[in-house]
């Protein structure tokens, strides 16, 4: 659809119609949409004269008469409910359906429970309200790791499935690793597999030799 441009005969016409007369009919007289007036009428800084306002074919609550004033409700009007929605007030089967004080929503689930994200398995381990999810759920394999070396995880660590079966959580299927050696180990796949394999070795090994001069020298 080709786009009609604004001319300034259009202009002169707009500033003389749009003042006294409802847009809708602005719009219709002069053969545009009814957003392109407000639009432009905006643009030139155009406004509806009191005259106007105060006519029937204005916003009926900007009249000067006021017509929606007998529909209010009057200063100190008592409401037809007030007292009404008192302790176990409930109409029709509302009351059967309330959850009773104390009673735990069936849809929360409980403490222990498991569910898979993103292929990692978790388990709820809190139940605090208004925090991040991860404050009440756990990573599986982080909690066996963590319990078998009696540590946390270290920082800028990460732990890999040895089998790459993410819900294999046993602890002999974990490797720990830096995320820096996990990062190069994840852009291995442009190498033939034995020289992949190879790395592979090559840093199981270094994290061995790693690992047992961090031993000796706590038992020096």
């Amino acid at each position: 659809m080709k786009r009609r441009f604004w001319t300034a005969l259009d202009d002169a016409e707009l500033r003389d119609l749009y003042p006294h007369l409802k847009t809708e009919k602005v719009a219709a007289l002069i053969g545009r949409s009814l957003e392109a007036v407000y639009g432009r009428a905006g643009i030139l800084g155009l406004h509806k004269t009191a005259t106007y306002l105060a006519s029937p074919d204005a916003c009926r609550l900007r009249r000067a008469d006021n017509p929606g004033i007998r529909y209010r409700y009057p200063k100190g009007h008592v409401p037809a409910n007030k007292g009404l929605r008192r302790p176990g007030y409930a109409p029709g089967r509302m009351a059967q359906t309330q959850f009773r004080k104390g009673q735990a929503n069936h849809n929360r689930m409980p403490l222990g429970a498991t569910r898979l994200i993103d292929g990692y398995l978790y388990v709820k381990v809190a139940a605090v309200k208004y925090v991040p999810y991860y404050v009440n759920w756990k990573l599986v394999h982080v909690l066996n790791w963590e319990r078998a070396n009696g540590r946390p995880l270290p920082d800028a660590h990460c732990l890999i499935f040895r089998d790459g079966n993410r819900k294999n959580v046993e602890t002999s299927n974990l490797e720990l690793m830096t995320r820096a050696e996990n990062m190069r180990r994840n852009t291995l796949h442009r190498y033939p597999k034995d020289i992949v394999h190879a790395i592979q070795l090559r840093g199981a090994l270094n994290r061995k030799i790693n690992r047992m001069e961090r031993q000796r020298a706590e038992h020096a």
